[in-house]
């Protein structure tokens, strides 16, 4: 497997993630989201709204799976994590991942009621590079 670096890089590198979160049916429901706005190690964390059909569902069931590829020409890289997601809304977070930016989607700013942060602690998971998969726990990487 790849160092923690690489990983870490990979996903910087990236400028789509893909969401999964799980439908009242247990369907997985997949969103594309920016990457990150932030890491600590296992755990990310995305800015998004509160009213999203992506939040209802995980404040229903927290089960979660955060995926990043990359085609190239020759390689093809992805990276799977599994674990569960939080919502916050407290000020502090909010303000924090807040970017000027984010006023195109949120009038009221950090404040605004529809603006949220997805919390992710991965739990394991997947490296595909060159034709290979390999699985991991967490404690492998942080």
């Amino acid at each position: 497997m790849k160092t923690r670096e690489h990983i870490y890089d990979f996903i910087q590198k990236q400028r789509v993630a893909f969401i999964a979160s799980v439908d009242e049916e247990g369907f997985p429901n997949m969103k594309a989201m920016y990457i990150p706005r932030k890491i600590e190690g296992n755990i990310f964390y995305f800015p998004t709204n509160t009213s999203s059909l992506r939040t209802q569902q995980f404040l229903k069931n927290p089960k979660a799976s955060v995926y990043f590829c990359n085609k190239g020409r020759f390689c093809h890289e992805s990276l799977m994590f599994m674990g569960t997601m939080e919502i916050l809304k407290d000020e502090q977070t909010k303000k924090e991942l807040w970017r000027k930016s984010d006023i195109a989607f949120y009038e009221g700013g950090a404040k605004d009621p529809d603006y949220c942060i997805l919390k992710f602690t991965a739990r394991k998971g997947q490296h595909y590079l060159n034709l290979e998969t390999e699985s991991f726990s967490i404690e492998e990487l942080i």
